[in-house]
C-alpha cells in the first residue's frame, strides 16, 4: 500500500536524534474521556471494548485529538490487554472497576496452555484500525502503534485485573520463578509479533508500556522485566534507514534503571515525572531520544502555571544534554485523566511548540 509523504515528521526525526524545528509532542491518552467527542463516540458504540474492536470507531476516536490540538503523532486507539484477551482470558470491563479477566493464569499448567495469538486472525481488528488510520491520517503525521509490556501483562494475567499490591504475581515470582519465566517469555514471543504486524499494517514508531514496572523492587526488576524488554528492542524487526520504526520503552518508575534501558537497542526510553529530564539525559548519555515527563497533574493548574512548568521541563532537558534541545519528544509522564480540561491541554501542545522553535 502505498501511503502520502509525511507532512509533519519532527516526531520520527526528534526519536532518530537528528535536528528538528521544534520539539514535537503527543500526550499518553490524548484521544479519551476528557474530550466530550470521545464520551460522545463511547456512548454511541456502548462499551470501551466496542470502540477498540471496532477499526472505523477506533480510527475516529485516534484522530479526534488531532483535530482539536496541533499535537505531532497520533496513537492507535487501542488497549494494552489485546494480547491476553486473544489468548482466551476472556477480557471485560467492570464498571467503576477496570479491565478483569474471567480466567486469570495462577498455575504452571494454565501458562503452558497459553500460545501466541495469530494476529491476522484473532488480533486482526488492531491490524485493520491500524491500516485504516494509516490511509485517514493522509501524511499529516506519523502513527504510534503500541503494546503491554510483558511484565505489565503478566500482572494482569495473574491477578485477574488491576492490583494494590500485587500480591499474586509477586507470591508467583517467589515460589514459582520458573513458572512466571514461561509466562513471560510467551508474553514476549506475543508482543514481538503483536508490534511486528502493527508495523507491517502502518505503525510508523512502537511504544511498549511497562507501566508495573516500578512496583518491582531493583533485584526483582533485572530479573522479571528488564531482560524481556531488552529482548523485544533486540528482536523486533523495524526496518532500516528512514523507513526504521523507532521504538519507546515507557516505564512508570524506570528511573533507576535508565542506564540499562539505554543500553538495550531501543531508540528511546520514556519517562515519569520522577525523574528530571536533565538528569535521564545526563545518565542516558546521548545513547536513546528521551520522551516525558510533565507531571500530568500540572494539567490541573492554570494556564500560566502549565506553561511555567512546560518551559521547566524543556529547560531541564537543554541543560542535562549538554545545551541541545535535539532528541526529545515532549509528552506526560503517565496518561491523561478524563477530568482534565481540554483548553490546558491546548495550551500546554502551543507553549511547548512556541516555547521551544528554533
Amino acid at each position: 500500500m502505498s501511503h502520502a509523504p509525511l507532512e509533519n515528521d519532527r516526531f520520527l526525526r526528534a526519536l532518530r536524534r537528528q535536528p528538528v524545528d521544534r520539539t514535537p509532542v503527543w500526550l499518553m491518552r490524548q484521544a479519551g474521556r476528557y474530550l466530550p467527542e470521545y464520551r460522545a463516540t463511547r456512548a454511541r458504540a456502548g462499551s470501551f471494548l466496542g470502540m477498540a474492536k471496532n477499526p472505523e470507531i477506533a480510527c475516529e476516536v485516534t484522530l479526534q485529538p488531532l483535530a482539536r490540538f496541533d499535537l505531532d503523532a497520533a496513537i492507535l486507539f487501542s488497549d494494552i490487554l489485546t494480547i491476553p484477551d486473544a489468548m482466551g482470558l476472556g477480557l471485560y470491563f467492570a464498571e467503576g472497576e477496570g479491565p478483569k479477566f474471567e480466567r486469570p493464569v495462577r498455575d504452571a499448567a494454565s501458562i503452558a496452555a497459553l500460545s501466541v495469538p495469530d494476529m491476522e486472525t484473532e488480533l486482526r481488528y488492531v491490524m485493520d484500525a491500524v491500516r485504516l488510520i494509516r490511509r485517514e491520517l493522509r501524511g499529516k503525521v506519523p502513527l504510534i502503534g503500541f503494546s503491554g509490556s510483558p511484565w505489565t501483562l503478566a500482572c494482569y494475567m495473574v491477578e485477574g485485573g488491576g492490583s494494590k499490591d500485587f500480591a499474586r504475581i509477586k507470591a508467583m515470582a517467589l515460589n514459582e520463578p520458573a513458572a512466571l519465566h514461561t509466562l513471560l517469555k510467551v508474553n514476549t514471543d506475543a508482543v514481538i509479533a503483536y508490534l511486528a504486524a502493527q508495523r507491517a499494517a502502518g505503525a510508523q514508531a512502537l511504544q511498549v508500556f511497562d507501566t508495573w514496572g516500578g512496583v518491582l523492587s531493583p533485584a526483582m526488576y533485572r530479573e522479571f522485566s528488564l531482560p524481556y524488554l531488552s529482548r523485544i528492542a533486540r528482536e523486533l524487526p523495524r526496518g532500516e534507514g528512514d523507513q526504521r520504526a523507532p521504538l519507546i520503552l515507557f516505564g512508570k518508575g524506570n528511573a533507576a534503571h535508565l542506564e540499562a534501558l539505554a543500553d538495550s537497542g531501543t531508540e528511546a526510553v520514556g519517562v515519569d515525572w520522577l525523574v528530571e529530564l536533565g538528569e535521564a539525559a545526563r545518565r542516558t548519555g546521548g545513547k536513546v531520544a528521551l520522551q516525558g515527563n510533565l507531571d500530568p497533574a500540572v494539567l490541573y493548574g492554570s494556564p500560566d502555571a502549565i506553561r511555567v512548568q512546560a518551559r521547566a521541563a524543556l529547560d531541564n532537558y537543554r541543560d542535562g544534554n549538554g545545551g541541545s534541545r535535539e532528541g526529545h519528544v515532549f509528552n506526560l509522564g503517565h496518561g491523561m485523566s478524563p477530568d482534565m480540561n481540554p483548553e490546558h491541554v491546548a495550551v500546554l501542545v502551543e507553549e511547548v511548540h512556541t516555547y521551544s522553535a528554533r
